[in-house]
């Protein structure tokens, strides 16, 4: 068997049942970052691609939602020796002196189990670095991993294995649904939406021009998560000064509208009752109820996790601005329905759609087209 490199995608938990929406997804992404492929298929629980150039295509499948981990492997028979041989030799490639290593071994093992090969692995990267100094380590206590998934046929032994985003993958609900982005915190609801598997439809809302440039920056982000080559962003300036409850009822009521015109029943609203008024959040859900659509709060479960989603998509310096949202102590009162109704009206005229081909940066193309007519 040639000594051939390819892409292992292990799908996440929740993705087993949806691997072809997966797959898809895979071939999508790879097109649009115009990386070459010979072959996708399934064996087993993961995902193979034989890849022109497996570094750039496993960083670009990375980006995609519904994935566990993403490696670059090397690939041998499923037989014991061949297996001990084809790890021994990668931990001779790429150990350095002095490292603790550990092996893992993982899935089909026929006529021998994974423990086994683990032991006769250990052993033989210990006779072939010789002299490098490197020892074997503890599950607590290594400098470097080496792993091996088995399939009935194959065994895959990775070079390089980086952690995926998790979820469910992009799209695989099969339904849109529209999401707001206006600050950091509804960045990352609009992030859990994608990951939940819903097809978004972006619109963005701010008050002040000044603000145009750290909300796109943060729309560079996510619209990278989408897996479309082209989006749409309808962008709306809210003429109002009041606070964080009455803008985000605005913007739900803008949300209801937009639903209402472009046929979409699905509504994603970025607030979570960890941070607001219980009541606050149920009369936004009765808002769209009664309009006849469906709310759905990605944040509803929202815990300290929601500052690894913030880093997934770069927003790790605007953790701060989401942590001082736990500390504002809300009060609760109902806005005059006419009073919002005007805002909202006046709202909707601002409208400004921006298309755009996604890229690794939009952000000057984003704001040149948003302040085009301003």
């Amino acid at each position: 068997m040639k000594d051939e490199v390819f892409v292992v995608v292990f799908p996440s938990i929740f993705s087993k049942n949806k691997v072809s929406s997966l797959i898809t997804n895979i071939k999508k992404i790879l097109k649009i970052q115009k990386q070459k492929f010979r072959k996708i298929r399934k064996e087993g629980d993961v995902i193979i691609v034989e890849a022109d150039d497996p570094v750039f295509a496993s960083s670009a499948i990375n980006a995609l939602f519904g994935i566990n981990g993403v490696a670059i492997a090397k690939q041998t028979r499923n037989d014991f020796e061949s297996i001990v041989n084809g790890i021994s030799k990668v931990a001779a490639d790429i150990f350095l002196k002095g490292e603790r290593f550990l092996v893992e071994i993982e899935g089909y093992a026929k006529g021998f189990t994974t423990k086994d090969i683990e032991l006769a692995a250990t052993s033989s990267v210990i006779e072939k670095t010789a002299g490098m100094g490197i020892k074997p380590g503890t599950n607590k206590k290594y400098d470097r991993k080496l792993y091996a998934c088995l399939t009935k046929l194959n065994a895959y032994i990775c070079i390089y294995y980086d952690k995926g985003l998790g979820g469910v993958p992009n799209n695989s609900q099969n339904k849109e649904i529209v999401c707001y982005i206006f600050d950091e915190l509804s960045a990352v609801s609009c992030l859990e939406t994608i990951k939940q598997g819903f097809d978004v439809k972006i619109i963005v809302c701010y008050s002040k021009d000044s603000e145009l440039l750290h909300l796109v920056k943060i729309i560079n982000q996510i619209i990278r998560r989408t897996v479309k080559p082209k989006v749409n962003l309808d962008f709306y300036k809210i003429h109002s000064t009041f606070g964080v409850l009455m803008l985000t009822e605005i913007m739900c009521e803008i949300l209801i509208r937009i639903a209402i015109t472009n046929r979409i029943k699905r509504i994603s609203l970025g607030t979570s009752p960890l941070i607001y008024p219980i009541d606050f959040s149920e009369r936004l859900a009765k808002q769209v109820y009664n309009k006849n659509l469906i709310p759905y709060f990605p944040l509803s479960g929202l815990d300290d996790n929601v500052f690894e989603s913030a880093k997934e998509i770069g927003l790790e310096k605007y953790i701060s601005s989401i942590k001082k949202l736990g500390n504002i102590k809300f009060h609760n009162f109902k806005y005059p329905a006419k009073k919002i109704e005007k805002i909202v009206d006046k709202s909707i005229m601002s409208k400004k759609t921006v298309s755009v081909n996604v890229g690794p940066n939009n952000v000057h193309e984003i704001l040149d087209e948003v302040r085009s007519d301003n």
